[in-house]
C-alpha cells in the first residue's frame, strides 16, 4: 500500500468547506472545490509518489497494467481501472442527467468519434453506473416517482399551461415519456414565462419550495419542473442511492464518497449551463417508477458494511474500527483504494503496511493479499466487483 494524492476538480457548483476540511486545510478554500478524484481516470489520474517527486497513477497502470490490475481484471475489463472513487461536495445543484447502458455507449462512442468535440455526447464506451453514500446530511433528485403524485404536485401550482403534462401524469408511468419529452422540449420563447407562472403560483409545500429554489438558480429552464416528477431524497450519513443506467437524477446539495464506473459519459437534460441534448437523454432514459430510492448499509462482517450494487465494476465497503472490533479484513480481489474519514486508521494486504489520517487515501496492486485495516478510526474502501 502506498499513498495517493488526488485532484480537487474546481466546478462552479462545490464547497468551499467540505473536502478542505476533511483534509485538514484551510476553511474557506479560494475557490469552490466540488470533487475528489481517487483513481485513473484520465480526466484527472491521482498520483503516487516516486524518487520524491508525484507520478500519475494511470502512467503506472498503464506501463504495468498485470501488476497493478491483475490477471483476472484485465481479462474482464481492459488494462484499465475500471472504478473511480471520489468526494463529491455540492453547495449548489449539480445538472439533471443521467449515464448510458454499456451497451448504449460503445454504440453512441462509435458514433460520436466523427464528431467535433463540443458536439459529442458520449466521451468513452464505457457505462457509468453510480453509488453515493452521505457523509453529511446530503439532498438529491433520484428516479422517477409515482406519477400521480407528480401530477398533483404540478396541478396544485394551478397553470393552465401545464395541463397537458398534468394528463399525461394522470396516466401513471405510460404517461412519464410524453411529460418529460413536452416540459424537456417546451418552445424556447415561453420557458421563462412558465418558470415565472410556477415560482408566483400560491402553492406551498416541499415541492413549490424546491421548484422556487432551482428557478432562482435557472430562471427560464424547464428542468425546474422535470425536478419535480423525481424522488427528492434525504440521506442521512452512511445512507446511498443507487443511479443505474438510465436513471434520471440530480445532486441538490451535501458531501458524500462516490463511487463509479470509470467513465464520463453525461447526458443532461438541464439545470446546467453545459451541453443538453433532449433526443439523446430521452434515448437513454428508463421511464420507471423508482419506489425505494435509498439505499442503506448491509454488514458484511465485523466492523464492515458494504452496499450491495449488480455491477462488478466496483465494491464499495466502509470499515470502522476501535473499541470493540481493533480491526477488520476484506478479501478484495485486484487494485483497491483506500481513503480515511475519519480518525486514523493503519492498512496492510501483505505488501506493506500504511497509516492514514483523516483525509488521507492510499492505494494498493492487485499483488495485495486480504486487506486488513486497524486502528481507531473510519475508512471507505473501493475495489472491483469481482469475486
Amino acid at each position: 500500500m502506498e499513498l495517493l494524492y488526488g485532484p480537487v476538480r474546481d466546478y462552479a457548483w462545490g464547497s468551499r468547506s467540505a473536502i478542505a476540511a476533511l483534509q485538514g486545510r484551510p476553511v474557506p478554500s479560494e475557490g469552490p472545490e466540488a470533487e475528489l478524484w481517487l483513481g485513473a481516470h484520465p480526466g484527472a489520474p491521482a498520483a503516487v509518489e516516486r524518487d520524491g517527486a508525484r507520478v500519475s497513477l494511470l502512467d503506472e497502470l498503464t506501463a504495468e497494467p498485470e501488476r497493478w490490475l491483475g490477471r483476472q481484471v484485465v481479462n474482464r475489463f481492459g488494462a484499465r481501472l475500471p472504478f473511480l472513487l471520489k468526494v463529491l461536495a455540492a453547495d449548489a445543484p449539480l445538472s439533471l442527467q443521467a449515464h448510458p447502458d454499456a451497451k448504449q455507449a460503445r454504440a453512441g462512442y462509435a458514433t460520436d468519434e466523427a464528431r467535433p468535440a463540443g458536439e459529442r455526447n458520449y466521451v468513452d464506451p464505457y457505462h457509468k453506473p453510480e453509488l453515493l453514500v452521505a457523509l453529511s446530511p446530503f439532498e438529491a433528485l433520484c428516479g422517477f416517482r409515482d406519477p400521480v403524485a407528480s401530477a398533483r404536485a404540478l396541478a396544485a401550482f394551478g397553470v393552465p399551461a401545464l395541463e397537458p403534462v398534468v394528463a399525461a401524469l394522470r396516466t401513471g408511468p405510460a404517461g412519464l415519456r410524453t411529460a418529460v419529452r413536452t416540459l424537456l422540449t417546451w418552445p424556447a420563447e415561453e420557458r421563462a414565462g412558465l418558470v415565472a407562472a410556477v415560482v408566483a403560483a400560491p402553492a406551498d409545500g416541499p415541492d413549490a419550495e424546491l421548484a422556487r429554489a432551482l428557478a432562482a438558480a435557472y430562471p427560464a429552464d424547464p428542468g425546474v419542473l422535470v425536478a419535480l416528477l423525481l424522488n427528492h431524497v434525504r440521506l442521512v450519513p452512511g445512507e446511498a442511492i443507487w443511479m443505474p443506467a438510465g436513471n434520471l437524477h440530480a445532486y441538490l446539495r451535501g458531501c458524500g464518497v462516490e463511487i463509479m464506473a470509470a467513465s464520463d459519459n453525461v447526458l443532461r437534460g438541464g439545470l446546467t449551463p453545459k451541453r443538453v441534448d433532449v433526443d439523446e437523454l430521452l434515448r437513454v432514459l428508463r421511464f420507471e417508477v423508482l419506489d425505494e430510492p435509498v439505499c442503506r448499509a448491509r454488514p458484511v462482517g465485523p466492523g464492515v458494511d458494504c452496499w450491495p450494487v449488480p455491477v462488478d465494476d466496483f465494491a464499495l465497503y466502509r470499515v470502522t474500527v476501535g473499541g470493540e472490533v481493533p480491526a477488520a479484513e476484506l478479501p478484495v480481489i485486484g487494485p483497491r483504494v483506500v481513503l480515511c474519514v475519519s480518525g486514523a486508521v493503519t492498512v496492510d494486504d501483505g505488501t506493506g503496511v500504511l497509516t492514514l489520517d483523516r483525509g488521507q487515501a492510499a492505494v494498493g496492486t492487485a499483488a495485495g493479499g486480504p486487506l486488513r485495516i486497524s486502528g481507531s478510526g473510519e475508512a471507505y474502501v473501493a475495489s472491483s466487483g469481482l469475486r
